[in-house]
Formats: C-alpha cells, structure tokens, sequence
C-alpha cells in the first residue's frame, strides 16, 4: 500500500485490522533482529563457553550506542506519524530528511569515540585475560559498524511513521540471510572467531542500510526525500532533540542498567552470566509480538493525534494491550513445559542448562508484564510523550531492580535468582506505574502544530 492508504487504513480502518497489519511486519523484523543475535550465539558457542559469555558481557555497551541515536529515530516516527496523520506530507519529508543526516553524522562521531574507550571501560568492569581480548575485540569492531545500523534506524523510523513496517521488514530480512551465510565463512573458513561474527554482521547491515536509504531518495518513491530535506533546519533539529534526547537517555540509562547487572551475574559465575545470556536470547523471541504492537501503537497513536482523534487512539491503546497479553500468554506455554529441552539446545555445560532452565521458567511465567509495558511506551512515545517513557525505563532498572538486586542477594540465601525475583517484581511494578501515566491524559496532546486537512 502507498502512504494514502496506509494513512486511510490507521485513521479509519478496523482497529484489530490495524494492529495486526502494522505489527505483523514489525514482529517479523523484531525476529529478524533476533536472529541476528542468535545467529551470532549459535555460531560463537561453538568456539566456547567463554566467548559466548564475552559477547554478553559486552551487549549491554552495545546497546548503549544504540540508544543514543535510536531516541531521533523514535522522536522522527512520532513526529512523521503525526504529521501523516494531519496529512502535512512536506513537514513529514523535512523530518524524514533531518532524522538522516543525524543519524550519518552522530554514529560516525560515536563510532570513533566507542573505538577509543573500550579497552579502559572494559577493565573498570573488570574484564581480564582472554576474557578482556574477545570482549574487547567484538565491541570495538561492533561500535566502527555503528553507522551501518543507524542507517537502518532511520530508514525503519521513516517508514514506520508512515505506516509502512512492510519494507523495513523485507529490507531486515535480507540483511538477516546475509549475515546467517557470512558468519560461519568469517568466523571458521576466515579463522576470525568471535571478530569474524562482529565482522560479518557489520558487512550484512552495511549493504542493505545503505541501499534502504537510498530507496527513498528514488524518482519513483511514494514518499520522494530531496536532497534540501537533508540540509539542517534548526528548529526541527531541536524538535527531534528534545523529543529523542529523553528517549536516549532511557534507552541507554536501561543499558547502563545492564551493564552494572552483568556485574552482579557475573560474580555468580561464567555459567550464571551463560544462562542469562541464553535465556535472554530465546525469551526475547517470545516478546517479539508484544514489541512488534509496541511499535506499532507508535505510529497508530501519532496518526490518530494528528488527526484529532484522541478516542480512536484510546481504542488503538485498549486494543492493543488485550492484543499483546493474549500472544504472549499463548507464546510461553511451550518454553514453560520445554524449558529445558529449550536451553539444551544452546549447551551442553549441566550447570548452566540448570541455571538457564530456571530462569527461562521464572521469566516466562511474568512475561505478560512486558506487553503491558511495551505497550504504555509505545503510547507515550507515538505522542512524543518521551520523558515519561524514560521515567518507566529507567524506574524500572534503577530504582525498583538493582536496588531489589542488591537487597536479595546480601540478605537472602536466594543466590543467583535473586537477580530473576527482582527482574520480576520490577516489571510488575512499573506496569502500575504506567497505568497511572496513561490515566493522567497527559499523552493526549500531540507535539505539531499542523491542523488536520480531509483528503
């Protein structure tokens, strides 16, 4: 569908019509991402337990550079989504055109730096030995690449305003098929190890992030970007800025967050940290329908706002929440009862299966909390709402997790699931949390000022 249509179907369609054909497709990629994290799993637990627990030990950094430039990425899909929905198509495309250049310019400034800290961060955290060696040799190669993924952030922000998650769907799903075929010719036939699938996911997000910018500057593009929408406009610039900046700053605080976590599992143990990383791995593609409606909601909410229709995007919000409970309640049945077949099939390491299956249960059985919350971000992020979104992300790991964490493991025999209980308490915590927000109204205002004009 061209944007017409899209913009048709989200202002008037039917609303579980709606969800599930944006979503769908976002879901899709959101597995595809995935994929490219347990590609890179698969093929490293080949090499050891150790290089799979340096990889991630280290995402959590990797994440952080992520954060940092994905906050434009969301602001420009809430504020492209509500001037859709207003149908103000030029102010859209002058979005569309900053969130680029900031993306091109912030990752290459944020590669460079990344580059350049990584070996003193890694020994603060206390990475030693060849444990140091691989995590730093993944995260420096990982950060050099970052502007292969922001450009495909930019690329999936603008569409996905537009009510387009089909392309960047397509464009994930390519780059996802390249990296499975590259991985085990850099890291084995190359004899590259664990660089080898940094490399190789680098190469793979390089070619097809560059072409899927490239598509939208077409003669033929349904939503043609000049070359002047490039060129900085500075009170545009600071509108993303001041909608994204506090998204980043939630992102990338979560994290952080992470980061200090690992601290905690590690001093477990390897095995603690292993599990938790497989665990991970596989629960996050049980949220993917949960994330994919998150999304979605986004764009569903910005379009609605834009156009001056708060009860619609009341509906998009109730629809949506009963939507992402029920996959996934449906989704966890099965990892409940094959929990450690599951993890299994990751390692053959007996501490850590036990561990792992522990822990994949536990989470599983709490996982409908996350569809609650992904949906209250998603809300608030689709209104440019993002400084309650940051207040839930970094309440959530900071002030009720870590805490939690700390309390548990000095004043409790619950060892290392101390850190799973706290995982859990957190989430439902900050659902309430979220539901006090979403009844203040304060998400009921949209940022533009473009008046909606019937087609």
């Amino acid at each position: 569908m061209g944007i017409k249509q899209n913009r048709a179907l989200i202002l008037e369609g039917n609303m579980k019509r709606v969800i599930l054909t944006l979503s769908l497709p976002v879901m899709a990629n959101n597995f595809i991402q995935t994929i490219y994290n347990l590609t890179d799993t698969y093929f490293v637990s080949k090499l050891g337990t150790t290089e799979i627990a340096a990889i991630q030990f280290v995402w959590p950094m990797i994440f952080f550079m992520m954060s940092l430039g994905a906050g434009v990425s969301i602001a420009g899909t809430s504020l492209i989504s509500q001037y859709s929905g207003a149908a103000d198509d030029e102010m859209a495309k002058k979005v569309s055109g900053q969130v680029i250049t900031f993306s091109v310019v912030f990752s290459i400034i944020l590669g460079i730096i990344g580059f350049i800290i990584t070996p003193p961060l890694l020994k603060i955290m206390g990475a030693t030995d060849v444990f140091y060696i691989y995590a730093s040799d993944f995260l420096r190669l990982m950060f050099i690449g970052g502007p292969t993924m922001f450009m495909m952030f930019a690329y999936s922000a603008i569409r996905n305003g537009l009510g387009d998650t089909y392309r960047p769907m397509k464009i994930g799903g390519l780059s996802v098929i390249s990296n499975i075929i590259l991985d085990p010719i850099f890291i084995f036939t190359l004899g590259l190890g664990i660089k080898g699938a940094a490399l190789a996911t680098i190469i793979a997000r390089g070619i097809f992030g560059i072409y899927s910018v490239w598509t939208l500057f077409e003669k033929n593009s349904d939503f043609k970007i000049e070359k002047r929408h490039l060129i900085i406009d500075k009170n545009l610039m600071l509108e993303l800025l001041k909608i994204g900046i506090p998204s980043s700053v939630g992102q990338s605080m979560t994290s952080v967050g992470f980061m200090v976590l690992n601290i905690f599992i590690i001093s477990f143990g390897e095995a603690t940290l292993t599990a938790f990383a497989i665990g991970n791995q596989i629960n996050g593609l049980v949220l993917m329908p949960a994330m994919g409606i998150g999304s979605a909601l986004t764009t569903v909410v910005g379009q609605n706002l834009g156009a001056d229709n708060i009860d619609r995007a009341k509906k998009a919000v109730k629809t949506s929440m009963i939507m992402a409970t029920l996959f996934l309640s449906i989704g966890g049945i099965p990892l409940i009862y094959f929990a450690e077949e599951v993890i299994g099939l990751f390692t053959t390491d007996l501490e850590v299966l036990r561990q792992g299956t522990h822990y994949l249960i536990l989470i599983t059985l709490s996982i409908p909390l996350m569809g609650v919350f992904q949906v209250f971000v998603g809300t608030l992020q689709g209104a440019g709402k993002t400084l309650y979104s940051m207040g839930l992300m970094t309440a959530r790991l900071w002030v009720i997790r870590l805490p939690l964490v700390i309390l548990f493991k000095n004043y409790t025999n619950l060892g290392e699931t101390s850190v799973w209980y706290s995982m859990i308490i957190s989430n439902f915590i900050v659902c309430i949390l979220g539901y006090i927000i979403y009844k203040s109204g304060v998400w009921e205002k949209k940022r533009i000022e473009s008046k909606f004009v019937p087609a």
